[in-house]
């Protein structure tokens, strides 16, 4: 297929849009589907990740699995074999724009392709299942919000903790002021499980796999040559493509916290960086891949009547301090990853997707038995909640993360990596070159237009130039 550009795309979009006038939905209106109707979902990714999107989604008997999309041959042989009435492409684009009768799409792509690929399907009045982070970079997140909203979809962010009884218990615990107001927290992580903080490959031999195309993976990415062990799971630790540790597990683990205290956007961030040494006393300078270990700090400032909120997000291995009511032997979190919330009158802490929520002291555990609960459950669980929605339409939707809660989430979550490349480009441009390390500036934030304030290289961070042609 000749690769069209995005705006042929936007503008086929206002046309395909009368697809929705087919009998039994021209009564209904755009974006719903009648109950009697099976949801027709189209899925962009369908391995790994992407498959088990697939299939959770597929449990539903509404749901019907009528295309399948995929850049490698190889990473879709199982959804193929499972879902063998389902079309095929390897373009997204030759999918959306053939499928008609789609009435929604699942996103499970490397970090990169999420914003062009979720603004195509809304554009075309799709509902939207996006794995998380919601975009790559902090205004393809706004774009999308405004996206969903504007073209009335259903949304939802794959960040399924969301959907969890931990973070309600949590919420509810809070209200009811069972450790006061909070006015610090600490998220951790053991991610990354794969490469970062090295250098790009300087030659490569290894053939482009027949079953790859690799001119559909680069997508808005710059072009680069083929290089081996980066599909289909390597590409989280370089900046043109993944978003790092961040990307793979703040939005599961800062969500408890974010929606807990009701955060908006953050005031202000900064970061400091683990060092690679690439021999006696030299740091090495690896800018086109994210660090090895981090520690950010996001500034939230007062809401109502609660006081600031210091979020300190850590990764590598990089740990909080125990707190004292915490045993010497116990686990913080879940031991890899965890969640603290620091009040007035103790802790609340959980583990990753706020599984497993408690209190410290320990006392305070009798005193959360007496809470009732004030929250809705989604027992049917994340993916199903939004297949319902979607049945439902845009107006009578409701979905744990859709994107008036996942975006401005995700662009919280970016303004951690956005403080990391800052940090870099201080360090490659500072007159003191390697011994730069430990000093760091904060970058002052104003979130409602998008731009730091006092630090203007900062702010080349805030998005990307897709390739020509994308």
């Amino acid at each position: 297929m000749k690769k069209n550009n995005r705006r042929d795309f936007i503008k086929k979009s206002a046309v395909l849009g009368l697809g929705f006038t087919i009998v039994p939905r021209h009564v209904l209106g755009r974006g719903f589907v009648a109950p009697s109707d099976k949801l027709n979902i189209g899925a962009i990714g369908s391995g790994g990740r992407g498959y088990d999107n697939i299939m959770a989604c597929a449990k539903s008997k509404n749901v019907t699995i009528a295309s399948l999309c995929d850049v490698d041959d190889r990473s879709s042989i199982k959804a193929r074999g499972k879902f063998k009435k389902a079309s095929y492409y390897k373009d997204y684009r030759q999918m959306l724009d053939s499928e008609k009768g789609l009435d929604a799409i699942i996103i499970s792509t490397p970090d990169h392709m999420h914003g062009i690929q979720g603004m195509m399907a809304m554009e075309m009045g799709k509902h939207v299942y996006i794995e998380k982070p919601l975009s790559h970079d902090i205004d393809e997140a706004r774009n999308m919000t405004r996206a969903a909203e504007k073209y009335k979809v259903v949304s939802q962010m794959g960040n399924q903790g969301a959907s969890g009884d931990g973070v309600r218990l949590m919420q509810e615990w809070y209200k009811e002021g069972l450790i006061g107001k909070a006015d610090e927290a600490w998220v951790w992580t053991n991610r990354p499980v794969w490469p970062q903080g090295i250098p790009w490959p300087q030659s490569n031999e290894t053939p482009i796999p027949k079953e790859l195309d690799w001119d559909l993976w680069l997508g808005t990415a710059p072009q680069r040559n083929y290089i081996g062990n980066l599909v289909p799971f390597n590409w989280r630790g370089w900046w043109d493509y993944g978003t790092g540790a961040l990307g793979d597990m703040a939005c599961h683990l800062i969500e408890p916290a974010y929606k807990t205290l009701q955060l908006g956007y953050p005031s202000a961030v900064e970061a400091s960086v683990g060092a690679v040494y690439t021999g006696a006393f030299q740091r090495g300078y690896f800018p086109e891949s994210c660090p090895p270990s981090s520690h950010i700090i996001l500034d939230f400032p007062k809401r109502n009547s609660q006081p600031a909120v210091k979020l300190h997000w850590m990764d590598g291995g990089i740990q909080p301090e125990r707190p004292e009511s915490l045993g010497p032997d116990e686990l913080m979190g879940d031991g890899g990853n965890g969640v603290m919330i620091k009040g007035e009158k103790g802790i609340m802490m959980c583990d990753t997707y706020g599984r497993n929520p408690r209190l410290l002291p320990k006392s305070l555990n009798e005193q959360a038995k007496m809470v009732k609960d004030q929250i809705p459950r989604v027992p049917e669980g994340h993916h199903i909640q939004w297949v319902n929605a979607c049945m439902k339409g845009y107006k009578n939707a409701n979905t744990s993360s859709n994107f008036e809660i996942a975006g401005p989430l995700t662009e919280s979550v970016l303004m951690g990596n956005l403080a990391l490349r800052s940090y870099d480009y201080r360090i490659k441009n500072s007159k003191d070159n390697w011994d730069y390390p430990g000093r760091h500036r904060k970058l002052l934030w104003d979130g409602n237009n998008m731009k730091v304030t006092n630090f203007e290289p900062a702010n080349q961070y805030i998005g990307r130039t897709y390739r020509t042609g994308w």
